[in-house]
């Protein structure tokens, strides 16, 4: 796996999230449906157009709620955004960490699911890095993103 590892400021995103269930591989179904509808209803569009900040594209952001409510995850499809909270959508605001920044190639979702299931039974045992607290976020650049060539990113917070 080609992987990076850089430190970033906190900053902030904006957009909207839904709760999943993590049982029976609900979030890997229900999620690209969420990505569907954002889509078809213009949200994804806006989203572009308020995008200011050094993260250029989309963001899924990747909460574990499991201390709380087991077996559940929030996930927001957001962009890095710098300013007063734009009306319809919510602001989450994302810590300052040590990221280690994943390569992604290839179609969603396929290659997405892939790429985190190999990060947690490959990468992680056998690196000297720990998975910090904090959301865990997925990159999507402009472009196709059912194409095979297309790139994106998994960021995941290090300690």
């Amino acid at each position: 796996m080609n992987y990076k590892i850089i430190e970033r400021g906190s900053f902030q995103v904006v957009g909207v999230k839904r709760e999943f269930s993590c049982l029976n591989g609900e979030n890997l179904r229900e999620i690209p449906n969420m990505w569907k509808e954002v889509h078809a209803n213009g949200t994804s569009d806006l989203l572009v157009e308020l995008n200011n900040g050094e993260i250029n594209g989309l963001v899924g952001v990747c909460i574990d709620k499991r201390a709380m409510k087991p077996e559940f995850m929030d996930y927001w499809i957001a962009a890095e955004y710098d300013g007063p909270k734009p009306e319809g959508l919510e602001v989450l605001d994302i810590p300052a960490a040590k990221w280690s920044v994943f390569e992604v190639h290839g179609a969603m979702p396929d290659s997405m699911q892939n790429a985190w299931e190999q990060i947690f039974s490959e990468w992680f045992p056998s690196s000297h890095y720990e998975h910090a607290a904090g959301p865990e976020l997925e990159f999507y650049p402009k472009g196709d993103p059912w194409s095979p060539e297309y790139y994106s990113e998994i960021w995941i917070p290090l300690k």
